[in-house]
């Protein structure tokens, strides 16, 4: 089972761990993290580098294709990017093409979500749809038939890939990964969707935000 993680400059790293932690400790996966270049990415702070062991071209045919999020998915929207003729070629011979976080925006510039349901970080719905989706809100949207799976914002990816986990092994299977990884989140805040993170809360990612910018 071959599964190509795909790289870009300022990716979000979790976007991209957290399915690689789940998925490559299923039996008989290799996963592959591939790019337009092989060698080092540095994610969206600057702060971590990841590297591409092979190009889109040297990966044609995986059983499964991870895009992760990040603010690095404004530079792939245009059709022009090596990753739209990857996709092309490479997901019709997919068993599943998933997405996390803002990676979603990719398929839909891409077309692969023209009329479905997808999600994302909540702060691009209208980008989303902008490209042809309609946006929800839920944690993981999936569409069987298409073999198409998006997951929302950052740590979804997990969720995201258990499930995947489950369609390409079967219940048991994922459960042992959530064990593997020990998966049993209790965070000590409930603030982790706009729904409830409230004004105050708000207002402060914003003023992190910009400093970031």
């Amino acid at each position: 089972m071959d599964i190509a993680v795909a790289l870009f400059d300022r990716l979000t790293a979790l976007d991209a761990i957290g399915p690689y932690e789940t998925l490559q400790r299923l039996p008989g996966a290799t996963v592959t993290f591939v790019g337009e270049r092989t060698g080092e990415y540095r994610t969206d702070n600057g702060f971590l580098g990841l590297l591409a062991d092979a190009t889109f071209s040297e990966v044609p045919n995986p059983d499964v294709i991870v895009v992760p999020g990040g603010v690095g998915t404004n530079d792939l929207m245009d059709r022009s990017h090596p990753i739209h003729a990857w996709l092309d070629t490479a997901h019709p011979g997919t068993k599943f093409t998933t997405s996390v976080c803002t990676g979603s925006l990719v398929l839909a510039a891409n077309g692969l979500l023209d009329g479905l349901e997808a999600t994302t970080h909540w702060s691009t719905y209208s980008t989303l749809e902008q490209h042809g989706a309609t946006a929800t809100g839920s944690r993981v949207v999936e569409h069987l038939d298409e073999r198409i799976i998006t997951a929302a914002g950052v740590s979804s990816g997990i969720d995201m890939a258990l499930r995947l986990s489950e369609l390409l092994v079967d219940a048991t299977a994922a459960k042992a990964m959530q064990l593997m990884i020990e998966y049993d989140p209790q965070p000590p805040f409930d603030a982790g969707s706009v729904e409830k993170a409230g004004d105050e809360v708000m207002t402060r990612l914003i003023e992190y935000a910009a400093d970031k910018s």
